[in-house]
């Protein structure tokens, strides 16, 4: 036997998406335990800008983002209200990747889309636990011991069910698209549920739409950003393939009061 073998080095990549901000100390702290455990794993940022508490946007987040990563990423999805409560911490394997993260949602809209393989309640954690900290105590942990190589079915226990958020698509009745706001960016431009093939039965680029919600709306619909005139609202198909609301040099959220969640109606005016 080789005693001087050159050792195994573990260089997994573990993206943390939270919303804990950067002002605290907390994203650190989560950072310090994965690299205390494994000094060689690639510690990537998707955002700690969630908004406090949205599970939903959290989740939004993560589905549009995992895909670009390379196989075998570990992502680690802390937005936790429950935290400290029954709920269980939670570790999905999907064909392609790890989630891990409390079992609010949060972890399955990607991890559906990539296809779930087998689920787990982690039991692997610190020594000690806070009832407020899970994202260093529980979850930052159990990714890294999954970063080097150690099998999801030693860090927990199978779990049958877990909860499971359903992404709102748009309805198209009577000459008009029935959908809702579902994401705005850091530029105010506000996500709808409509998709690229629900629009093509209503309208096409140059058509006007009219979009009826908290406030009413019209929108040139163009191809890109570009085609606008500063300070026009515009409607268009963004990178993930929905229909988005958005104002030239402006923000649409807040000029309309949109925010995820609100129904809205959209026709051809």
């Amino acid at each position: 036997m080789n005693v001087f073998k050159k050792p195994v080095v573990y260089a997994v990549v573990i993206a943390l998406l939270t919303d804990f901000g950067t002002k605290d100390y907390f994203v650190a702290a989560m950072k310090g335990v994965i690299l205390s455990i494994n000094p060689n794993a690639v510690v990537v940022d998707i955002t700690h800008e969630v908004p406090p508490q949205d599970v939903w946007t959290g989740a939004f987040v993560l589905k549009s983002v995992y895909k670009w990563f390379p196989r075998g990423t570990i992502f680690v999805a802390v937005v936790d209200p429950g935290v400290g409560t029954e709920r269980a911490p939670l570790l999905l394997q999907t064909r392609n990747y790890f989630f891990v993260g409390p079992d609010n949602g949060v972890l399955s809209l990607a991890a559906q889309e990539d296809g779930v393989v087998a689920a787990y309640r982690i039991e692997a954690r610190l020594p000690r636990v806070s009832r407020t900290f899970h994202g260093r105590d529980v979850f930052a942990p159990a990714a890294a011991y999954l970063s080097l190589g150690i099998s999801p079915s030693m860090l927990g226990a199978p779990m049958g069910q877990w909860k499971r958020l359903e992404a709102p698509r748009a309805e198209y009745r009577e000459g008009a698209l029935y959908a809702h706001t579902i994401y705005v960016d850091r530029f105010g431009n506000v996500y709808t549920s409509a998709t690229e093939e629900d629009v093509r039965q209503l309208a096409s680029p140059g058509d006007v739409l009219c979009v009826e919600g908290p406030a009413t709306i019209r929108a040139r619909y163009v191809e890109a950003y570009g085609y606008a005139s500063p300070g026009e609202t515009v409607a268009l198909i963004n990178s993930e393939g929905y229909l988005e609301l958005a104002i030239s040099m402006g923000n649409a959220a807040a000029t309309y009061g949109l925010k995820p969640g609100q129904a809205i109606k959209i026709r051809r005016c």
